[in-house]
């Protein structure tokens, strides 16, 4: 681990400091910015396209303001590429499919339009699994987007490309979506940090929509504190000024507070290298003054997994209707089926899984974040798959792995809670893993502040992917 050697390397925050000092202009941010995506993405494929006119001249404007003396925004002149759902008047978002056809949007996101509000440099699209549908990464419509951290190795989704770049140092954040696990693998895999926040914490408006009840809109970022940033200039209601600032107490320490470490489900299953992460990252957390605290999983826990799949799908098809009727032989393969899945679910199902959701949330709150501040599990129980483990196949071995992807990271949505995905160490295959802190509704500063302080204890943040070749 070094310290940073190119504009490119710094972080979000260090990023946006520089900039609001004079120290550096956003022109030569972008610029350097666009030189080393020249470099990289023709080797990992993370952006499906790039408006380098529309960029150069936000950049321009943004340094004028400057000049002008005129307040910058909290990102003012950083350059940030999204997942490509997000809508912008006057342009085509193709959710990573065909289906879409040649319609451009006619409104702007309003995650989007807050970004733009603090100060944001927007270059491109990412990629993305056709339709958000998917956790390993993969769409039959685009270039495999590939893990810097082992191009043999899935980047994971559905928002693959958001990984990718911020990890290949392409866009010093993302904007992706997590339905059941899209921000939080991505991280994980590409050894990054990811923020779900709680539900209807950020607007979805202006968002492709996967499944309406599950839906989050959240960052990825390389450090905690980038992501504290982040939310900070997203969240709340469209239109509205932040009125939440995250980064505030992220530097307070952990003393008296109480780490769960679950004792059911989120630790079954586990593979043995990413259970001896989990382990020295508790330890790191204990050190630091936290209390780690066993806790019982209730059996609502489970339940509520097995529940969301149905829930997804009902939404997934719902939404997909129409579409579904008229250019049915557009959808790749493994997504036209997962759609067409939805349809045969009846409604009395969905109905009582959506009722289900109620008793759930109540008792994890009352039986596991009643006894500690936050609950500490793995991302991804297993080390990051390969390319060839995740070719789209038939058989209960492939559905297998891909349930796996997001076995401790759907309960999550189901719940409605707020969680954060932090690099914790590596697999002895040196991939990657981390854990996700789990908390309260609203309690997304207190997971900053635990992740942060971590962050501070290992420094693994600052560990750059091999294929980028400056580790």
């Amino acid at each position: 681990m070094t310290a940073p050697t190119a504009p490119t390397d710094l972080s979000l925050c260090d990023a946006a400091d520089l900039v609001k000092a004079g120290k550096v202009s956003a022109v030569e941010l972008l610029e350097a910015t666009l030189a080393h995506i020249d470099r990289v993405e023709p080797v990992h494929h993370a952006f499906v396209w790039q408006d380098r006119d529309a960029a150069r001249a936000r950049a321009k404007a943004l340094d004028a303001d400057r000049a002008a003396g005129k307040p910058l925004g909290p990102l003012h002149g950083v350059p940030l590429a999204h997942k490509d759902m997000y809508y912008r008047a006057g342009r085509l978002s193709t959710f990573g499919s065909r289906v879409p056809g040649n319609q451009p949007a006619k409104t702007t996101s309003a995650a989007l339009q807050k970004l733009d509000a603090a100060g944001a440099v927007e270059t491109g699209g990412l990629a993305m699994v056709e339709f958000a549908m998917g956790p390993h990464g993969f769409n039959a419509n685009l270039p495999r987007a590939l893990n810097p951290w082992g191009h043999d190795r899935v980047p994971c989704g559905s928002s693959s490309g958001s990984g990718v770049a911020v990890s290949s140092r392409m866009a010093y954040a993302s904007l992706g979506s997590d339905t059941g696990g899209s921000i939080r693998c991505p991280a994980a895999a590409n050894g990054i940090v990811g923020c779900l926040p709680t539900s209807e914490l950020v607007s979805r408006r202006g968002s492709m929509a996967m499944s309406w009840s599950l839906d989050c809109v959240g960052p990825l970022t390389r450090t905690v504190r980038d992501a504290a940033r982040m939310l900070t200039a997203i969240a709340g209601p469209p239109g509205a000024a932040p009125t939440t600032d995250y980064e505030a107490g992220i530097e307070d320490g952990l003393a008296g507070l109480r780490i769960g470490v679950p004792k059911g489900y989120f630790d079954e299953r586990l593979d043995p290298g990413v259970e001896a992460a989990m382990s020295t990252s508790l330890d790191v957390l204990r050190g630091a003054g936290a209390a780690i605290v066993p806790v019982e999983i209730p059996t609502s826990v489970a339940l509520a997994s097995s529940l969301h799949p149905l829930v997804m799908k009902s939404e997934g098809a719902a939404n997909h209707k129409v579409w579904k009727r008229t250019r049915t032989d557009l959808y790749s393969d493994e997504v036209g089926k997962r759609l067409e899945a939805g349809f045969f679910i009846p409604a009395t199902d969905y109905i009582n899984a959506l009722q289900y959701r109620a008793y759930a949330l109540e008792d994890f709150l009352d039986n596991v974040l009643s006894k500690v501040d936050v609950l500490h599990t793995a991302v991804l129980p297993i080390p990051t798959p390969t390319l060839e483990q995740t070719a789209y196949r038939d058989g209960p071995a492939y559905l297998d792995m891909v349930v796996s992807l997001t076995r401790n990271t759907r309960p999550v949505n189901f719940l409605g809670l707020p969680a954060l995905s932090v690099t914790c160490g590596f697999t002895p295959d040196g991939l990657p893993t981390s854990f996700q802190l789990v908390g309260r509704p609203h309690d997304e500063a207190l997971l900053f502040r635990i992740g942060h302080r971590f962050q501070m204890e290992t420094r693994l943040h600052e560990a750059m992917p091999p294929a980028l070749g400056r580790a």
